[in-house]
């Protein structure tokens, strides 16, 4: 018998005072059976660092053709593809070859050396691509917030993230490849 993904309810208040946006969502975020609380709060804050309207996670690990979060246009066109971990080349050059902009959410610092070292000079040539890692240490923290109903608070200000969920603060700053 297949495994059935475990659902996760958070409710976010944002302030992102770089973008001038504010909002309180209400997500309901599906955890692939397979997939860690590490990746699950990763894909949480990918999803916070851009939300705006009509951003949607998608089926994610379940398909290959999907980012993990994505905006579509009223006309079928994806504006924009989020996706996580540190996908081959094939898989880069798919998403910015079907989507206006494309923001990609790295971890795990020894492994993200080894494969940006692989990866660089094929992926330089993407406009359209952005790359960001989140070191170690921040992903460590935001596993330790996750719980199956979430209450948090998130500022933005000056490229910086500050996420409370009641207890702790954590600071997130995401770093260049």
């Amino acid at each position: 018998m297949a495994l059935k993904a475990t659902i996760y309810k958070a409710t976010i208040n944002i302030a992102d005072m770089d973008r001038g946006y504010y909002d309180d969502l209400n997500l309901t975020i599906a955890q692939h059976p397979s997939e860690t609380d590490r990746r699950m709060m990763v894909r949480i804050v990918a999803f916070i660092l851009n939300a705006k309207e009509g951003l949607e996670f998608t089926k994610g690990l379940c398909a290959e053709d999907e980012p993990e979060i994505w905006q579509v246009s009223y006309s079928d066109e994806i504006e924009l593809w989020i996706d996580l971990g540190l996908p081959d080349e094939k898989r880069i050059k798919q998403a910015c070859h079907k989507a206006k902009k494309v923001f990609l959410y790295t971890y795990g610092n020894n492994a993200k050396n080894m494969w940006w070292k692989a990866i660089k000079n094929k992926v330089e040539r993407f406009d359209n691509l952005s790359i960001l890692h989140f070191p170690d240490e921040q992903v460590d923290n935001l596993e330790q917030m996750a719980a199956r109903t979430m209450q948090l608070q998130a500022t933005i200000q000056d490229g910086q993230l500050w996420l409370n969920d009641g207890n702790q603060t954590i600071s997130i700053q995401l770093d260049q490849p």
